[in-house]
C-alpha cells in the first residue's frame, strides 16, 4: 500500500530571531520563532500591539530579513536570496494587503489593479479580479469616489490579480466600521477557499479567529499558542 507523501509547507521558518537597534538598545521584535504553514490555510495571527505580528508578516512576505534562523519558500531560502531575488518572489508569489490601502489616486479601480497585472506572469484580468471582490460596477471610478471598503476590495483585487500563491493582509479590517469589515473579512475567506491560497491575517480583534482553519497568538516575540479550529465560523456569525 503507497503511503500518501506528507505535505510540503509553503512557507517555513526555523529559529527565527529579529532584533532592531534603536538608538543604544537593542529591540528584539522576533524571538526564535519556528512555523510551518500550507497552501489553502487560512490562518489568523493574534496579538497585542508590540507583540510581532508585522514584523512576522513582513518576514514571510520577504520585505524584511531575520537576524538569526531561516525562512523558505518551499525549497527556495529567502534568508539567503539577494534583494533582487526577493524583489522577484514578492513580485510572483506574495499578494499583500494593508490596513491602508496604498491605492494610486490618480487611477480608476481598474487602473490600480492593472499595476499588477501588467507585471505578473500569469494574472487573473483585471476585470475578473474585481469581479471576484464585487466591484465590476465600479471599475471605472476613483479612489475618492469609493468608500472606504470599496476601497479595500480593490486593494484585496490587487493583491489576488497576480494568483499569488501567498496573502499577506495586516490589518485589512482595521480602518474599517462593523458592516464593511465583514464584507471584507467575507471576500478574503471566499478566495481562501476558490484560490487555495496560503492566507494569514493578523489582527487584533479576537473574534476574527473563529473564522480560521488555525489561530497562532504572539506575544513579545513568541508564539505563546497555535491552535486549529475544529470549524471555521462564517463571517455572519462574527460578533465583535
Amino acid at each position: 500500500m503507497n503511503e500518501v507523501p506528507e505535505p510540503q509547507p509553503v512557507l517555513r521558518m526555523r529559529g527565527v530571531s529579529k532584533v532592531y537597534r534603536a538608538g543604544e538598545v537593542d529591540v528584539v521584535a522576533l524571538r526564535d520563532i519556528d512555523l510551518d504553514c500550507f497552501a489553502g490555510e487560512f490562518i489568523v495571527i493574534l496579538g497585542a500591539s508590540g507583540s510581532g505580528k508585522s514584523t512576522l508578516l513582513h518576514m514571510l512576505g520577504g520585505l524584511d530579513t531575520p537576524t538569526t534562523g531561516s525562512i523558505f519558500y518551499l525549497d527556495h531560502n529567502l534568508t539567503t536570496a539577494s534583494e533582487s531575488e526577493l524583489t522577484r518572489f514578492r513580485r510572483e508569489h506574495v499578494g499583500f494587503v494593508f490596513q491602508f490601502y496604498n491605492l494610486v489616486p490618480s487611477l480608476t479601480a481598474l487602473e490600480n489593479v492593472s499595476l499588477v497585472t501588467d507585471v505578473a506572469e500569469k494574472p487573473l484580468p483585471a476585470t475578473e479580479a474585481l469581479a471576484r471582490v464585487g466591484l465590476h460596477e465600479r471599475m471605472h471610478h476613483f479612489p475618492a469616489q469609493l468608500s472606504g471598503g470599496e476601497q479595500q476590495r480593490v486593494a484585496i483585487a490587487r493583491a489576488i490579480a497576480k494568483r499569488p500563491d501567498v496573502l499577506l493582509c495586516d490589518e485589512p479590517t482595521g480602518a474599517l466600521d462593523y458592516a464593511t469589515g465583514k464584507t471584507v473579512l467575507q471576500v478574503l475567506a471566499d478566495l481562501n477557499r476558490e484560490l487555495n491560497t496560503l492566507t494569514l491575517v493578523i489582527t487584533h480583534n479576537v473574534a476574527v479567529a473563529a473564522m480560521a482553519d488555525r489561530v497562532i497568538r504572539l506575544s513579545s516575540g513568541q508564539i505563546v499558542s497555535d491552535q486549529r479550529n475544529a470549524r471555521r465560523a462564517g463571517v455572519e456569525e462574527l460578533v465583535w
